[in-house]
Parts: structure tokens; sequence; C-alpha cells
């Protein structure tokens, strides 16, 4: 018995380790973020910001087709595999290889969009560092550390390739036609850090690359590939309205960077919000306390309401504050997006936090598809009667945000006797 309550012990404490890593690594990143932000929008001023911004976002996708996924298939089966050395070896040399074919193919779509896409041409250099970067940074085992809960040493490397990033920019960034130092820096930072861990996988935890079959790299790419079209459905809505307003003829510049800024502090908002969803779902999960939904909802709502009442009234001074006197108009697109904040918060714990527990969590999923569908047919809907600009794609992705949230509320009401029935349990 003595020896079940230490074993318990260890391994609650192997869980808040990591779970705090993941909490560090988070906030650190968005930390940094914003710390940066007014010192590059300064700099670069909108036509080079709105440049950095259409990259930042291009390479979402490309940083999606590139993980694929694999840091939830691959982790899932690193944790089932922990004490395998030579499968753990064999899933690293699996996912590196799958990862090299994907960035092949990926360098020669961006080649071709470079040279067919008008307002891309001229940035083939800028991208393609970008991109670069990205798939150096995507080679990252993060999957291996996080099935086999030792976040720390990935948590170390992230934070550490942030604060060089953010002090290096401060002390080389001084022109805006330096914007390539941007892509170039994080290829350094990337590349020491991919290194460093590497050598930690090898000397440390015995794990390096091995022999495995094409049969074997074809199954990671199909055990992965539900969690790859899940991932692509919300980017969908995310991330594409900026590399659609940067496809406009003849578009004001700045366009890209006002809607990319508004953006930014929204997902601040949301990521500040997450790690409450987060830390609900294992809670949830074994608990099925769903009168604790209602408390946490009672509780921060109004906080958040109220803050964001504040922020649309001073919305104008407050862009110009944080981003500079040319990027004043981030508040028009900044003002229609906060609906996302205020439903982000009951979407997020209505989510697989309430649902799994109910029985109900492929409706999570169903609900993101949805909210993607219904975004793509508002965007045609935008496009053909002439009126997609940055203030209504902003407001799209508030409705699409919104009608995520009221799927998820059908559901749960629709069902509702699963409620009951768990609390009567």
């Amino acid at each position: 018995m003595k020896f079940n309550r230490k074993a318990l012990s260890s391994k609650k404490g192997v869980l808040l380790k990591n779970t705090v890593m993941l909490y560090i690594l988070q906030f650190s990143t968005m930390l940094l973020g914003l710390i940066i932000l007014p010192y590059e929008t300064r700099v670069l001023g909108p036509e080079y910001y709105d440049k950095l911004a259409l990259a930042t976002d291009i390479m979402v996708y490309f940083q999606l087709v590139i993980d694929f996924g694999f840091i939830l298939s691959a982790t899932e089966e690193v944790s089932r595999n922990r004490d395998d050395k030579e499968r753990l070896s064999r899933i690293l040399t699996s996912v590196t290889i799958s990862k090299l074919v994907l960035t092949a193919g990926s360098m020669i779509v961006l080649v071709i969009l470079c040279r067919k896409v008008p307002a891309w041409q001229g940035n083939e250099l800028f991208f393609t560092l970008f991109l670069i970067a990205t798939a150096i940074n995507s080679m990252m085992p993060d999957y291996l550390y996080r099935g086999l809960e030792q976040m720390e040493t990935i948590t170390v490397r992230s934070v550490a390739i942030k604060a060089f990033f953010t002090i290096m920019i401060v002390v080389m960034l001084k022109q805006p036609e330096q914007y390539c130092i941007i892509p170039i820096l994080n290829i350094i930072g990337y590349t020491a850090a991919l290194l460093w861990v590497y050598w930690h996988l090898y000397h440390k935890l015995g794990i390096r690359f091995a022999r495995c079959s094409v049969k074997e790299i074809w199954g990671t790419l199909r055990r992965s590939s539900t969690f790859f079209y899940s991932r692509i459905a919300t980017s969908i809505y995310t991330s594409s309205n900026t590399i659609i307003l940067s496809l406009i003829p003849a578009g004001p510049v700045g366009v890209v960077s006002c809607y990319s800024l508004a953006q930014k502090l929204i997902n601040t908002a949301k990521n500040g919000m997450s790690p409450i969803a987060d830390s609900l779902y294992p809670y949830m999960t074994k608990n099925r306390d769903f009168k604790l939904i209602w408390k946490i909802l009672k509780l921060f709502m109004p906080i958040i309401v109220g803050g964001c009442a504040i922020v649309f009234i001073f919305a104008r001074p407050l862009c110009e504050i944080v981003f500079g006197s040319d990027f004043g108009d981030a508040a028009l697109v900044l003002r229609v997006m906060l609906p996302i904040v205020i439903v982000i918060l009951p979407s997020y714990i209505l989510g697989f936090p309430t649902l799994s527990p109910m029985g109900l969590s492929k409706y999570a999923n169903y609900s993101v598809m949805f909210g993607s569908a219904l975004h793509v047919f508002n965007m045609v809907v935008l496009y053909f009667t002439g009126h997609m600009n940055m203030v209504t794609l902003g407001a799209l992705v508030s409705v699409t945000e919104t009608a995520i949230l009221v799927f998820r509320i059908v559901v749960i009401w629709r069902n509702r006797a699963l409620l009951q029935v768990e609390q009567e349990d």
C-alpha cells in the first residue's frame, strides 16, 4: 500500500511538473511576442510589416503541413512505447523522414505560388527564409518529450530561443529594409536549439536515428492524417484572412498589418483563457462536475464582458500606444473582433471539458468543421458582393466563433438528460 501511494505521488509530481512547464512555454512565448511587437511595428512601418504579417500567416499553413498532426499522434505512440528505446528511435526516424518529405513538397508549392500570385511576387527570398526557419523548427522532436513527460528540456529550449530572438531583433533591426534579418535570426536560433535537443536525445536518453521501412513511414503519415485535417479546419478561420487580404487587388498599404495586429491582441486574450479549459478537461473527464462549469462562467464572464467594453471604447488610443500612430486603424478590426473574446471561454469550456464527459466528444470536432464551412461560405458571399475588407473579415471571425459556441450549446441542450444522469450518479 505504501508503495502504491509513493507511485501515485510520483506520477502526480511528474504531471504537475510537466503542466507547469507547458504553462511557462505558452505564457513566455506570448509575453516575449508582445514585448517585441511594438518595436517591430515602429521600425518596419506599414509597408514592411505587411510583408512580415503575411509571411507569418502563410507559414501557419506550411507549419501545419510539415507537422501533419505528429504532435498528437506521435506523442500518443511515444507514450505507449516509452520503455522501448529501439521503438522510440524508429518513431523519431519515421517522423523526421516524413517531415523532410513534407518540407520538400512545401518548398515546391511555395516557389510556384510566389511566381503565380502577383501579390507575392518579389518576396520569394523573404518567404523562402521563413519556410526554412519553419521547417527547422518543425524538426524539433517535441512529441518525444511530451510522450516521455520530460517537457523541461523543450521548455528551456523554446524560452531560450524566444529570448535570443527578442534581444537580437532589438540589437540588429534598425531600418525597414533589414526585414530579412527576422527569419535569418530564426534560422540561427532554431538550428542551435535543434542541435542541442538531438545531443540530449543521443547522450542523455539513448534515442537516435534507426532503420525503418517505407511501410512504417507510410503508417506514421496515415495515423496522423486525422489530426492534420482537424487542425487545418481550425486554421481556415484563424489564419486565412490575412492571406486573403493580401490578394485583394490594389489594397491600401497597412491593411494586412492592421488586421494582423488586431488579431494578435485577440489571440493574446484567447491564449490567456485556454489554460482554464486545458486544466479543466482531465478534471471533468474524471469527476463530471458539471456544476463547476457554471460556477466558472459566472465568475469570469462579467470580468470579460467589462474588459471588452473598456477596450471597445479606447481601442484607437490603445492601438496607437502599443503599435504606433501608423496603425491606429487596427482599432476598427479590434472592435469587430471583440465578440470573440466574449464567446471564447464558454466555447472552450463547453467543448471537450463538457462534451467528453457526456460521451459526445466528436461533436467538439464537428463544431469546428461546421464553423470552418460557414466561414468559407460567408467569405464567398463577401467576395461576390464586393464587401470584402479587413473590417468585414474581422467581423466574420466573430460570427464563426459565435456559431461554434451556439453549435456546442445546442448539442448540450439536446442531450441535457446526460447531464442530469451524471449529476444523479
